[in-house]
This record gives C-alpha cells, sequence and structure tokens, in this order.
C-alpha cells in the first residue's frame, strides 16, 4: 500500500513537472536562457564583408561572392514607364495594399496619394501586392487588371499575398525602385491604413533633425525670429548622397511565447535583442539609403518580418535609423490641431475617416 501512494506521489511530481516545463516552454521563459547577446554575439549570413561583391553588383559586374539571396519573383504589373519625366521626382510612395482593398486604393488616390498635390513636386504613387491564390482569385485578379489599366499605378508580384511575405513584397518594391524609377530623391514605404500628410513629409525631408521645430520657428513672429534666420530654415535641403532611413524606431526583444503572429523561435533568430527598427507601417528612404540597403539584400538571409529585414539590411551597410516622434506606429488621437505636424498615423482602415481626417488638415494648411 505505502509502495502504491510513494509511486503515485512520484507520478503527480513528474507529471506537474511535465506540465510547468511545457508552459515555460509555450511562454517562452526556457527559450529566454539560451538567447546569446545581440551586442557581442551578433552574425547573420552571409557572414563576412561582402561590400564590395555589392558594389560589383550596383556596377553590373560580376561579384566575386555569388549572392546569396534573391527575390526572383515575376511582375504581373511592373510599370516601366511610371517614373519616366524630364522633372526630378522628389517623392516616391510605395504603399503596401491586398489584393481585396480597392476602396482603400480608390481614397488614398483621392487624399494624400494624389500625384499632383502640388503643382511643383514632382510625386509617384504605386500600390504593391502579390497574388491571392482563393476561389475568388480570378475574378478579383481581372478587376486588379482593370484598376491597373485606369490608373495605371498598381505593382503586383507573382508571390503570395499574406501576412509572412510582407518581405518579400517590400523587396519587391525596392527592386521595381531600383531598377525602374531610381532617379527619385525620397521613398516611402507605407501600408494602405495609415494617413499621411504630403506637405508634412517634404517639410519632414528639408530638414529631418530639427523637424517640426523648425516649421514652428518659421511660423513665429519676426520680433523672435528674424527673417534671414528663417529663409535658412526654409531653405536647407539634404545632400543627394545622404543615408536616410527614417521613422518610428523601436529597440525591442523578440517575442518567445507562441501565442503571438510574431513568434520568434531561437533556430530562426537567437540574439536576445533585434537591431534598432522603423516600424514597417510607413519609413521614409533616401535614393543612396534605398539603394545601398537593396544590393545588400542580395547578401542578407531572408527573414519574414519585413521591418526587422530593413532593419537588417541597415545594420550591414551602417545606416542608423532616425526617429521622429511624428511618425504614429499607432493611431494619434484625432482632432484638427493635434495633426499639424503629423507626418504619419497609423490606425486608418476606415476609408470615410481618411477622407474626412484629410480634407479637415488639408483645408487647415496641413497637408
Amino acid at each position: 500500500m505505502f509502495r502504491r501512494i510513494k509511486h503515485s506521489i512520484k507520478l503527480r511530481h513528474l507529471l506537474c513537472c511535465t506540465v510547468l516545463v511545457i508552459i515555460l516552454q509555450l511562454f517562452g521563459v526556457l527559450q529566454l536562457l539560451f538567447e546569446k547577446d545581440f551586442h557581442t554575439d551578433f552574425h547573420y549570413p552571409y557572414d563576412g564583408d561582402f561590400s564590395y561583391s555589392a558594389y560589383q553588383l550596383r556596377m553590373g559586374l560580376k561579384p566575386d561572392i555569388p549572392p546569396i539571396n534573391q527575390y526572383n519573383y515575376a511582375f504581373i504589373h511592373e510599370l516601366t514607364d511610371k517614373c519616366k519625366t524630364n522633372d526630378p521626382i522628389r517623392i516616391v510612395y510605395l504603399i503596401k495594399s491586398s489584393p481585396e482593398n480597392f476602396y482603400r486604393r480608390s481614397v488614398i488616390r483621392a487624399t494624400w496619394g494624389y500625384e499632383q498635390r502640388f503643382s511643383d513636386v514632382e510625386i509617384r504613387r504605386v500600390f504593391m501586392l502579390g497574388y491571392r491564390d482563393d476561389p475568388n482569385q480570378q475574378q478579383q485578379q481581372e478587376k486588379l487588371n482593370q484598376e491597373s489599366a485606369k490608373f495605371g499605378d498598381i505593382l503586383q508580384s507573382n508571390f503570395t499575398d499574406v501576412y509572412y511575405n510582407n518581405t518579400i513584397k517590400t523587396m519587391m518594391g525596392f527592386k521595381w525602385a531600383v531598377q525602374h524609377c531610381n532617379t527619385a530623391k525620397f521613398y516611402m514605404f507605407v501600408d494602405d491604413d495609415y494617413y499621411i500628410s504630403t506637405k508634412n513629409v517634404l517639410r519632414f525631408v528639408r530638414n529631418p533633425t530639427n523637424y517640426p521645430e523648425y516649421i514652428k520657428g518659421s511660423l513665429k513672429s519676426k520680433q523672435t525670429i528674424n527673417h534671414r534666420r528663417r529663409r535658412q530654415l526654409v531653405d536647407m535641403e539634404l545632400p543627394n548622397d545622404v543615408k536616410l532611413y527614417a521613422g518610428y524606431v523601436f529597440n525591442t526583444k523578440p517575442l518567445r511565447h507562441y501565442f503571438t503572429k510574431f513568434y520568434i523561435g531561437l533556430a530562426e533568430y537567437p540574439y536576445n535583442r533585434w537591431p534598432p527598427y522603423v516600424t514597417a507601417g510607413a519609413y521614409l528612404l533616401s535614393r543612396e539609403a534605398l539603394m545601398e540597403m537593396y544590393y545588400a539584400s542580395f547578401y542578407t538571409q531572408h527573414f519574414r518580418f519585413d521591418d526587422i529585414y530593413v532593419a537588417l539590411l541597415a545594420l550591414r551597410t551602417n545606416i542608423e535609423p532616425f526617429h521622429s516622434d511624428e511618425f504614429y506606429m499607432y493611431k494619434k488621437e484625432y482632432s484638427r490641431d493635434s495633426y499639424t505636424f503629423t507626418v504619419a498615423s497609423h490606425g486608418f482602415s476606415d476609408p470615410v475617416e481618411l477622407i474626412t481626417a484629410w480634407n479637415e488638415q488639408k483645408s487647415a494648411g496641413n497637408a
């Protein structure tokens, strides 16, 4: 009898320990014990100096080191003539959309994505899409073909358009920009559920380090800021070779518990921190940053989270993310006055709400 009781207690202890281990594993606690230190142990394939080979690729030469990564998806709609113009293009919007979001795209065309927003500023807009493999695909694709023919702004590739392929979508945008639109000064990657102020985008790229303070200063009376200083602030211009990677910057840790779509296991990423990254909903790249990061992608192993992958490209090309509080990865509480200097705000999945906010900001001179 005593043996049975003792054996039963052992089984209970074993069961409790097993359940505890499973719980700790599911919530990622055990994985935390085996993480490597990002600051001292970080390595990521290709693990070596590839800078000259990336330069050779950029120059159209055969690289000394063969690429380890390429995004060889075909374009369904390629927009080869989108950026052909004799005038310098200031900003290109590369908007991540989904095939079914027809109404969102329509509203963006009429609001912040309107290419003729300013008569003296060349703007281009493209919507980046993949291919949706579902029972309604044929009918949906026909609508996309019609949309592309009508508006000339659908950039579609033949990868499956799902959340975990956002890196592919992003890199197809990079590829298109390098191949067919490589003379613009700035490129802004945006999700289609964002509010954007093109006026503030243009203000921001004029003087990122002092935005929006330099605008606030220029609005003061002549008693507090002299006219000459005001002109110096307004006329500042970033050099063409600047490497700008800007938006809302995070310094966070990987999520190790299974109950989130952001789960990452140690086999995929063993380090205790992410590289500093800009949230993928809205970020801005200068031409030189985009070019360097694109060619670095040939030597940077694919990663399924697009914001982390772009951050890896920035890290490997020594481009430091630039933080701005005026890029909101969450939905900034809206009011007419609170969006005066807002560059980007998440949370506008309702197209009617976007129209209302943008029209009010336009009438206030903020969009």
